[in-house]
């Protein structure tokens, strides 16, 4: 029985080590033709929603492709472009020449976010004639704009980065508002955060969002139901001054969505940050679920109302409490509802009363697998000669050195987990 459980104490450390997070930014860093790429995978933080997935295809573009896709875009568009470019399911050089009836639809990481319409958010890949194989967006009559040029890096089962010729886009995927021309309390209004914009209006700190908004800006909006909660100190007894911080202190000066949020480490500054780690907060992740913990109290992210690089809007179910205002047992307010009024930071007029909060909406979820493959029609663009195996075959011996000292610190984990099993056994 002994030597039993330590086989399975064995083969669960063997398990738990080839279990590799990666890191899509280290992996390309270094590599001088994908700089440009590499920069807006981590200003759009498309980087983390790359790194949340464990099994994923990266298809990157070289500095020249990717100049001319970024010009005259806004932030939004290129995330959106980048996120068309990742695939949802493991590709190599041998799996895009062995594709079932020669052609296939996968899923991207676009179609993940809502925002596609319909399948929009689908890749056709097509292995064409003479072996070259090319990328096209599922819309109808869409044109193959990209085609593959050689592999880059790849991590078996889990992670293939590939070289293609170009993006991949359709009409109506470029040209969303921007976050600047955006109403902030019309969207927290209908995302049942009433009584949070009201106190944002009247308090004078929607300006001071306002104008972080261009720069980068994350804002964690109570919904109506956080302010009813029963254990909630009594917000009328705040200074003006005091109310400012606290609601300073639900937004965070850079962009970080949800994905980022789950892989963000250490104390994070709010607006109403003054150093030495005061009016900070830290990020709390178990799975899927992100909770802010501000030493006082937590509250989950509920849902993204806006995400439009580099300005987020997140819900949370309840109100970031400082521990520089409120200490460690805040007194809760005399009755269960929010106050009729709250103080400006100028007068002493009151805030309007809540509301009772609107109901939130379900974000529709997106496919879990890729839909059946089209027929195979004959692509409009002429082939050519597919990318000799020389270059496919080029070593990777420059791996970037954060991918290879991870790679040591897991053989170095199988290692010593079987030294103990073995040792065990004996």
């Amino acid at each position: 029985m002994a030597a039993s459980g330590h086989l399975i104490l064995l083969v669960l450390c063997l398990a738990a080590a080839s279990a590799s997070a990666h890191n899509i930014t280290a992996i390309l860093d270094g590599r001088s033709d994908y700089t440009l790429y590499n920069s807006y995978l981590s200003e759009t933080k498309v980087c983390d929603e790359i790194n949340s997935r464990s099994t994923v295809t990266v298809l990157v573009l070289t500095n020249g492709a990717m100049s001319s896709l970024v010009a005259n875009l806004s932030l939004a568009d290129i995330k959106n472009a980048l996120r068309l470019l990742t695939l949802l399911d493991y590709f190599d050089e041998k799996k895009l020449h062995s594709l079932d009836s020669g052609s296939e639809l996968t899923t991207s990481l676009y179609q993940t976010t809502g925002e596609a319409s319909g399948n929009m958010g689908h890749v056709n890949i097509t292995d064409l004639r003479g072996g070259k194989v090319a990328f096209a967006s599922a819309a109808p009559g869409a044109k193959f704009q990209a085609t593959y040029a050689q592999r880059v890096a790849e991590f078996p089962s889990n992670l293939s980065v590939l070289e293609v010729t170009g993006p991949i886009t359709f009409p109506g995927l470029f040209g969303a508002p921007s976050a600047s021309s955006a109403n902030v309390t019309d969207l927290l209004e209908k995302a049942g955060c009433k009584q949070f914009a009201r106190l944002v209006v009247s308090s004078g700190v929607l300006k001071m969002y306002q104008a972080a908004m261009d720069k980068a800006l994350t804002l964690l909006a109570p919904n109506d139901d956080a302010f009813k909660a029963k254990d909630l100190p009594d917000l009328t007894k705040l200074t003006s001054a005091d109310l400012v911080t606290l609601l300073q202190y639900h937004a965070l000066p850079q962009y970080l969505p949800k994905a980022s949020l789950k892989v963000a480490t250490g104390r994070i500054p709010t607006l109403a940050s003054t150093g030495a780690g005061k009016y900070d907060l830290s990020v709390v992740s178990r799975g899927d679920d992100v909770s802010l913990d501000t030493g006082v109290d937590k509250s989950r992210v509920a849902s993204t109302v806006l995400d439009d690089t580099p300005t987020v809007i997140h819900t949370v179910d309840s109100v970031l409490l400082p521990p520089e205002l409120f200490g460690g047992a805040p007194s809760p307010a005399p009755a269960a509802d929010m106050p009729a009024s709250a103080p400006a930071p100028e007068s002493s007029a009151p805030a309007p009363a809540p509301k009772a909060a609107g109901k939130k909406k379900k974000k529709a979820k997106s496919p879990s697998h890729s839909p059946p493959a089209p027929p195979a029609d004959s692509p409009d663009m002429s082939p050519a000669d597919a990318p000799t195996g020389d270059a496919a075959d080029k070593t990777d011996s420059k791996k970037n050195a954060a991918a290879a000292a991870a790679a040591g610190l897991r053989l170095a984990a199988t290692a010593a987990c079987v030294a103990v099993a073995v040792a065990a056994l004996l």
